[in-house]
């Protein structure tokens, strides 16, 4: 008999969870819903009312994965205090989640790696709320005089991702070196950053 769920959001969050254990097994090629199903023991055409297919059950899980990590960087750019300091600390922080998933879940950097060729939407959900967070920051740097460098608030976030990209980037992360060493040349970018940001625009 399969168990019964009243609540759609719960339904939908087991489903992901199941499936996530087994990506993280088994990888993203070998993830199938009758898979998942037989784990929930529930049948899989429970799992397709909430998932059309398996490469949208594979982009669901790990647009969530995805998902925690934007959630971690959002507390850093909400936090209290001045822009300057919290755009220093998302940076860093950025960069620090990604050393620590290098290390403790390659399993998934491995698969997202795989299922954003398939599913790109992903991807760039994830840099697009990234960007928001920046953009947020800066906005916040103008008003609060901590970053009066800053002309057009959502040029200058792509253009800081993109001179932090090797920080952040998962492939390059993982090749970059010692941890040490690559926080260490982050700071050096950081600081130009910063001096520029917080020269009086003109």
């Amino acid at each position: 008999m399969e168990p019964t769920y009243t609540d759609a959001g719960e339904m939908r969050a087991r489903i992901l969870n199941a499936a996530e254990t087994l990506l993280r097994r088994h990888g993203p090629e070998k993830l199938t819903v009758i898979d998942v199903a037989r784990a929930l023991n529930m049948s899989h055409g429970n799992v397709y009312r909430y998932f059309p297919s398996k490469a949208a059950l594979r982009a669901a899980v790990i647009e969530r994965w995805l998902n925690r990590v934007a959630e971690q960087t959002d507390a850093i750019a909400r936090k209290d205090g001045s822009a300057d300091i919290r755009l220093e600390e998302w940076l860093t922080g950025l960069a620090t989640i990604k050393q620590h998933k290098v290390i403790d879940d390659a399993e998934m950097l491995a698969a997202a790696a795989k299922v954003v060729r398939e599913s790109p939407q992903v991807e760039q959900g994830h840099s697009a709320r990234l960007t928001a967070q920046v953009v947020q920051i800066l906005q916040d740097g103008r008003e609060d005089g901590t970053l009066p460098g800053v002309r057009d608030p959502q040029s200058t976030a792509i253009a800081i991702l993109n001179a932090t990209f090797r920080y952040h980037h998962p492939d390059l992360v993982a090749t970059g070196g010692p941890p040490d060493a690559q926080s260490a040349a982050l700071s050096e970018v950081v600081s130009l950053i910063m001096g520029g940001l917080k020269r009086t625009a003109r």
